[in-house]
């Protein structure tokens, strides 16, 4: 993968189109407005909608971990224990799959070759470079984003929910998942970024913004991310998507409609906030004990060039402070709530 490669690819990320949302008849309450709480409230809760029934189930425990597994409920804790989206059958595009995909979590390091979690005030972002096919994701597709929201309201995936326990409005309670209402995560491209805000923190809807979705990682998710390079970082939050400065003056940029053909250009270089205290891991110690996905080879692919994933690298210099938990590095062992599909934590 070239440098810069989830820069390089944001304006490819166009493989969803979008569509004005319009609310289910049969039920015109948003997800994003519906809550539940884990695990008690967990079920399949989403029997009927504009776009079918919900593909998998939001009951994920032991009790639906094996090798067909459909989670549809998905986890942000730490560097070592987090969900992406992905597609339940191999060699799929996000584009066709987004209303059915089901969560993997992460994997051992032949799936992730970079990633950089950040820790700010308002919000958790991982971004990172992964081996897409070992996660069902076709090779050449760039993908799109995976958000709560979707052309019903329902979510992409449908009822596709999230949960954490890092903010600190969780207060430190490991065994206690508060419900993510505003998140997105990008796939494609052999990358990926996902960003959660805390449901207790500020300005949580522009922070986790949906609606510039042809945009990709760039400028939803500026982030330092390097192949090869494993770390956790304390951040500032960002600009707002779309938000930028020019000459003193505030301005809104708005992505134009699918119809009218392809971005070219974007008025404002979308650059990550600045973060520090970043500490490094290596791979091997942050994903162990976990299941290798078919056809792998043993290699880490932690190794080679450190190119970037989202612009340039913020010269923070690695401050070795901070517990781990404190920096986002899971203290408990096992991850909850993703069950094992075609050998992969799912």
């Amino acid at each position: 993968m070239s440098p810069s490669a989830l820069s390089s690819a944001l304006l490819a990320v166009a493989a969803i189109t979008f569509v004005h949302a319009q609310p289910d008849p049969a039920d015109p309450t948003p997800l994003v407005d519906k809550h539940y709480a884990y695990p008690s409230g967990i079920s399949t809760i989403i029997p009927h909608a504009l776009r079918g029934p919900q593909t998998g189930y939001n009951i994920c425990n032991s009790t639906t971990e094996n090798q067909n597994s459909l989670c549809q409920t998905s986890f942000v804790n730490h560097i070592d224990d987090f969900c992406l989206w992905a597609p339940p059958q191999p060699n799929s595009t996000i584009g066709d799959t987004e209303v059915q995909d089901t969560v993997l979590v992460s994997s051992p390091p032949v799936l992730f070759q970079g990633v950089q979690l950040i820790k700010t005030p308002n919000y958790i972002q991982i971004a990172g470079f992964i081996d897409q096919t070992q996660v069902n994701i076709a090779a050449n597709d760039y993908g799109g984003e995976l958000d709560p929201h979707g052309a019903d309201l329902r979510g992409n995936p449908l009822g596709g929910l999230m949960y954490s326990n890092a903010f600190p409005s969780n207060g430190g309670n490991n065994d206690s998942y508060q419900q993510v209402i505003d998140w997105t995560n990008f796939m494609g491209g052999d990358g990926f970024c996902m960003k959660v805000c805390d449901p207790a923190g500020q300005n949580q809807q522009a922070l986790c913004q949906n609606i510039y979705d042809r945009l990709g990682c760039a400028y939803n998710a500026p982030n330092n991310a390097q192949k090869g390079v494993f770390e956790v970082c304390d951040g500032d939050d960002m600009s707002p998507v779309g938000v930028y400065t020019t000459n003193g003056a505030t301005s809104t940029y708005f992505q134009p409609a699918e119809s009218l053909g392809p971005i070219t250009t974007v008025p404002y270089t979308a650059t990550p906030a600045p973060s520090s205290n970043c500490v490094t891991y290596a791979s091997t110690a942050l994903y162990t004990g976990q299941p290798t996905p078919s056809g792998a080879t043993a290699s880490s692919g932690a190794s080679g060039a450190k190119s970037t994933a989202s612009g340039t690298n913020s010269g923070a210099s690695p401050a070795k402070t901070g517990g781990a938990a404190t920096m986002g590095v899971s203290l408990s062992a096992g991850l909850v709530g993703c069950g094992v599909r075609n050998g992969v934590l799912s």
